[in-house]
């Protein structure tokens, strides 16, 4: 299996989460080896896409430079290139965050779609676990374990009568990815949003690009996409978070009740120590099953 990239640019307008302006995105190809790297166009600032590139995991996984500027919301985007498979590309930006267009990643599929998928002369190359990597939080956690095959298991348990205690469990394949998560969308609570939108933050929020819940009910009119939803978004963040990490992995990925910082805390732990992890051409392992995900 060959390093990815996209065939063509593209771009898309959306709304941003945080300021409710329009923002620009723009995808670029790259050659092997370059990686995702990010833009911001208006202040000509690169970030490349790595733990030491975080500022901020409160709500949403922010990278970039405390004082020069940065770019929030990347993981909806950054769990579509995780599932497509892409290694190089160049994000552009015209603000400080990725338009949140419907709180999912289906946008982004769709988009990587109209892009293409180039690969290049060079053997992708992704990390492999090789000892179990975990962060806790009282009784949150966060964890890799060994594994010929790259999943999630996630668990979240809330105490409102529409949530309660889900479960999702996903086998990584580009296909998967669109039929079960990527159209998982983004939650949140009333009470936080008029809270959050008092300290000018969720000022792009709306039923149009997440679900909203009362005390009691789903305050969407169309409802949920799926019955566990919330559970199958969690993945999705998972996987954004995860690539943060510049590779795809080969590990079960297992969390009860994680978050974006937990899941940076992860990655951070897990490149900390070589010996934890190897990373290694796709064509070397000896099952071939990972390279057919992204068929």
């Amino acid at each position: 299996m060959q390093q990815r990239t996209i065939q063509k640019p593209v771009e898309v307008i959306g709304i941003g989460l945080h300021k409710g302006e329009p923002i620009k995105l723009r995808l670029e190809p790259l050659n092997a080896d370059a990686g995702i790297v990010f833009y911001r166009k208006d202040i000509a600032l690169n970030i490349p896409l790595s733990p030491s590139s975080v500022v901020d995991t409160r709500m949403a996984t922010v990278i970039g430079d405390n004082e020069k500027g940065s770019i929030s919301t990347i993981e909806h985007f950054l769990s579509a290139v995780y599932a497509y498979g892409i290694d190089n590309m160049r994000v552009i930006v015209d603000g400080n965050e990725m338009p949140i267009m419907d709180g999912s990643s289906i946008s982004f599929c769709l988009l990587l779609d109209e892009a293409g998928i180039q690969e290049l002369d060079v053997p992708k190359k992704i990390l492999r676990l090789k000892k179990e990597v975990e962060v806790q939080d009282g009784e949150k956690y966060v964890k890799l374990l060994p594994s010929d095959k790259a999943s999630f298991d996630f668990k979240i348990k809330f105490d409102h009568p529409v949530i309660g205690e889900q479960r999702q469990i996903f086998e990584l394949s580009t296909h998967n990815f669109i039929e079960e998560i990527a159209r998982a969308r983004t939650f949140g609570f009333a009470k936080d949003i008029q809270y959050l939108q008092s300290q000018n933050l969720a000022l792009g929020a709306s039923l149009q690009n997440a679900i909203g819940l009362d005390n009691h009910k789903v305050l969407n009119p169309e409802g949920l996409r799926f019955e566990n939803e919330f559970a199958r978004h969690k993945i999705l963040d998972a996987m954004g978070d995860m690539l943060v990490s510049g590779y795809n992995i080969l590990a079960k990925y297992e969390s009860f009740a994680g978050s974006h910082h937990l899941n940076y805390e992860l990655t951070k732990k897990l490149l900390s120590n070589s010996k934890n992890y190897e990373i290694v051409a796709v064509e070397t392992l000896q099952s071939r099953e990972f390279a057919k995900s992204f068929a």
